[in-house]
């Protein structure tokens, strides 16, 4: 059995996974949020995840298992996370407040749902790339999840705020989306755990490549866009890149 790191994981996933508390908190302390310097973090976070699925996580794998089996767990990992999105679609509301009490609350709620769903693989993917020990791989990809919770927690908190007037049930909604996160990687972990090797590991490090690559593709990038002007997001995304690339250059 392949030895887990489980505290430092564990740690970071309950960190990245918690971020939608932040989200909370700009809808309600900054009066007029500045969405464009959000389009640049959410275009850098995409960049890492790209960035760091190919270069590292399914190159990683390809050594390890073979091009075929790394790139069939690759393909596995998005279509679970878009059978997810397709069946339980979710929406960034933040910007479409209406004054009908009862429909935002029930916006914000189904809202929460669906984001406390989506991330269950997200806490898997935080927890997996984190549990062999490996600090850069798993700081830089809590990293990228946190900042990518971030509009999630807003997309939340805001239209339970406008519904009920309530702050505190606005943050609680928000944060209890992202315990989902945590939560998902106890329970990966817990299924996992008896079948524990470096070949599995590496499948499903491939696997939650899959997933990143998603996420970054159809939330990201178009959140991203939706925010700021696309140099700004283009911006982000190549600094994403060039930071990761940078890291594993001096690693290397």
């Amino acid at each position: 059995m392949e030895k887990v790191n489980f505290p430092f994981a564990f740690t970071l996933t309950v960190l990245a996974g918690l971020s939608t508390g932040i989200g909370s908190s700009i809808a309600f302390f900054i009066r007029k949020p500045k969405y464009s310097y959000l389009a640049v973090l959410l275009g850098f976070s995409a960049g890492v995840m790209i960035y760091i699925s190919f270069a590292e996580l399914l190159k990683g794998a390809i050594n390890e298992v073979g091009f075929k089996t790394a790139n069939l767990s690759f393909f596995i990992g998005i279509a679970f996370i878009a059978i997810i999105d397709i069946l339980i679609p979710h929406t960034y509301i933040a910007e479409e407040a209406k004054n009908e009490k009862d429909i935002l609350k029930r916006a914000g709620v189904f809202t929460a749902l669906g984001i406390a769903i989506h991330n269950f693989p997200e806490g898997l993917a935080t927890f997996a790339s984190a549990a062999t020990g490996n600090v850069r791989l798993g700081l830089a990809i809590a990293t990228a999840i946190g900042i990518h919770n971030i509009p999630e927690g807003i997309s939340v908190s805001v239209p339970i705020f406008y519904a009920t007037g309530s702050r505190r049930k606005a943050f609680l909604y928000s944060f209890g989306s992202g315990v989902a996160e945590p939560i998902g990687a106890l329970i990966g972990y817990a299924i996992l755990l008896p079948f524990l090797s470096q070949s599995l590991i590496s499948c499903l490090l491939a696997f939650v490549a899959g997933i990143m690559i998603y996420i970054s593709l159809d939330e990201l990038l178009p959140l991203a866009h939706k925010y700021g002007e696309e140099h700004l997001v283009l911006i982000g995304l190549l600094g994403g890149m060039a930071v990761m690339a940078f890291s594993l250059w001096m690693l290397y």
